[in-house]
């Protein structure tokens, strides 16, 4: 996978100093402040930034950035999702995928049924759960093996065992 990789999102102004929360998806969440450069992108308007310094501050990620001097900078980056580039991840081991890969591969039965896209992942504690929308909504476990059958990246597909009716 190449481009941008979308690994957090500025939620709020913290303090007065023009430093910023942000909500990573990144595990653990203080791993965002590793991976750089940052663009920050709403819409299509993308903006990169300098990250000066940053700390875990509870559940999220307090991070000074370059450029943004007080609150009312800060608060004009709300919302601003954080992206860096796919290449600063290393290569996972085989059978085992970043969800940035998975979503937006089309979703296939054995019986190559198209079922439709993989939009997000859950994560519940005993395995994650893939959200496809096709003709309709469906929660398919990502457990390789019973359910998951293959994933092809290249060919951006997966094969599932999942009844088209369920």
């Amino acid at each position: 996978m190449s481009g941008n990789v979308v690994v957090g999102e500025i939620v709020a102004p913290f303090g007065v100093k023009g430093w910023v929360k942000v909500r990573s998806f990144t595990d653990p969440p203080a791993n965002i402040l590793k991976y750089v450069p940052w663009t920050l992108l709403l819409g299509e308007r993308e903006q990169p930034v300098v990250v000066l310094e940053g700390r875990l501050q509870g559940t999220v990620v307090a991070a000074r950035l370059e450029g943004v001097e007080d609150r009312d900078q800060a608060i004009a980056l709300r919302g601003m999702k954080v992206t860096v580039p796919r290449e600063v991840f290393p290569r996972a081991p085989k059978g085992h995928y970043y969800w940035a890969d998975l979503i937006g591969l089309k979703v296939y039965t054995v019986d190559a049924v198209d079922l439709g896209v993989v939009t997000g992942l859950l994560e519940t504690g005993a395995n994650d759960v893939l959200e496809v929308k096709g003709d309709r909504e469906r929660l398919i476990p990502f457990v390789m093996g019973p359910y998951v059958k293959e994933v092809d990246l290249d060919a951006g597909r997966m094969t599932v065992d999942w009844d088209p009716e369920f």
